[in-house]
Protein backbone atom coordinates (compact mmCIF):
# COMPACT_ATOMS: atom_id res chain seq x y z
CA UNK A 1 0.00 0.00 0.00
CA UNK A 2 1.32 3.43 -1.06
CA UNK A 3 -0.07 7.04 -0.09
CA UNK A 4 1.22 10.21 -0.51
CA UNK A 5 0.23 13.75 1.53
CA UNK A 6 1.22 16.69 2.87
CA UNK A 7 1.72 16.76 5.96
CA UNK A 8 3.22 19.89 8.75
CA UNK A 9 6.69 18.81 10.87
CA UNK A 10 5.61 19.18 14.75
CA UNK A 11 7.42 17.89 17.74
CA UNK A 12 6.63 15.58 20.47
CA UNK A 13 8.80 16.43 23.38
CA UNK A 14 8.89 12.81 25.20
CA UNK A 15 11.56 13.98 28.01
CA UNK A 16 12.76 17.83 28.29
CA UNK A 17 16.37 16.41 27.18
CA UNK A 18 14.90 14.20 24.33
CA UNK A 19 12.31 15.64 21.59
CA UNK A 20 11.32 13.88 18.29
CA UNK A 21 10.24 15.27 15.20
CA UNK A 22 6.94 13.94 13.36
CA UNK A 23 4.37 14.47 9.97
CA UNK A 24 0.86 12.76 10.56
CA UNK A 25 -0.92 10.50 8.15
CA UNK A 26 -3.78 11.74 7.20
CA UNK A 27 -6.85 10.18 9.26
CA UNK A 28 -8.38 8.88 6.61
CA UNK A 29 -5.67 7.16 5.12
CA UNK A 30 -4.54 5.65 8.91
CA UNK A 31 -8.10 4.14 9.18
CA UNK A 32 -7.83 2.43 6.16
CA UNK A 33 -4.44 1.52 7.01
CA UNK A 34 -5.78 -0.07 10.53
CA UNK A 35 -8.45 -1.71 8.63
CA UNK A 36 -5.78 -3.26 6.77
CA UNK A 37 -3.46 -4.22 8.91
CA UNK A 38 -6.14 -6.13 11.01
CA UNK A 39 -4.10 -6.81 13.63
CA UNK A 40 -0.90 -6.84 12.23
CA UNK A 41 1.65 -4.97 14.08
CA UNK A 42 5.13 -4.92 15.80
CA UNK A 43 5.80 -2.76 18.93
CA UNK A 44 4.18 0.41 20.12
CA UNK A 45 1.43 -0.88 17.38
CA UNK A 46 4.25 -0.08 14.44
CA UNK A 47 3.56 -0.95 11.08
CA UNK A 48 7.02 -1.07 8.46
CA UNK A 49 7.12 1.22 5.99
CA UNK A 50 9.50 2.83 3.36
CA UNK A 51 9.31 6.64 3.72
CA UNK A 52 10.23 9.42 1.08
CA UNK A 53 10.46 12.87 1.93
CA UNK A 54 11.63 15.00 -0.89
CA UNK A 55 15.31 13.75 -2.68
CA UNK A 56 15.25 11.32 1.34
CA UNK A 57 14.31 7.70 1.10
CA UNK A 58 14.43 5.68 5.00
CA UNK A 59 12.98 2.30 5.87
CA UNK A 60 11.51 3.54 9.39
CA UNK A 61 8.16 2.83 10.98
CA UNK A 62 4.52 4.57 11.86
CA UNK A 63 3.21 4.69 15.39
CA UNK A 64 -0.38 5.22 16.12
CA UNK A 65 -1.10 8.45 18.02
CA UNK A 66 -4.48 8.24 19.99
CA UNK A 67 -4.46 11.88 20.64
CA UNK A 68 -4.17 12.27 17.13
CA UNK A 69 -6.59 9.45 15.87
CA UNK A 70 -3.56 9.17 12.86
CA UNK A 71 -0.39 7.16 12.27
CA UNK A 72 2.42 9.36 12.85
CA UNK A 73 5.74 8.59 10.82
CA UNK A 74 9.16 10.11 12.92
CA UNK A 75 11.37 12.25 10.50
CA UNK A 76 15.26 11.85 11.80
CA UNK A 77 17.36 15.05 12.01
CA UNK A 78 19.45 13.56 8.78
CA UNK A 79 16.71 13.96 6.82
CA UNK A 80 15.40 17.12 8.20
CA UNK A 81 18.34 18.56 7.58
CA UNK A 82 19.26 17.00 3.86
CA UNK A 83 15.59 18.63 2.74
CA UNK A 84 16.40 21.55 4.58
CA UNK A 85 12.40 21.31 6.73
CA UNK A 86 11.85 22.37 10.51
CA UNK A 87 9.28 21.92 12.78
CA UNK A 88 6.60 23.67 11.28
CA UNK A 89 7.56 23.48 7.22
CA UNK A 90 4.72 21.67 5.51
CA UNK A 91 5.99 18.84 3.24
CA UNK A 92 4.87 16.00 0.59
CA UNK A 93 5.51 13.07 2.06
CA UNK A 94 5.09 9.15 0.19
CA UNK A 95 4.98 6.07 2.68
CA UNK A 96 4.65 2.39 1.38
CA UNK A 97 3.47 0.37 3.89
CA UNK A 98 5.71 -2.82 3.69
CA UNK A 99 3.96 -5.35 5.67
CA UNK A 100 0.16 -4.77 3.68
Amino acid sequence: MRVEFESELWIWDARKADSWTFVSLPVAVSEEIRERAGGLTRGFGSLRVRATLGGSSWTTSVFPDSGRGAYVLPVKKAIRTAESLTAGDVTTVTVDLLDL
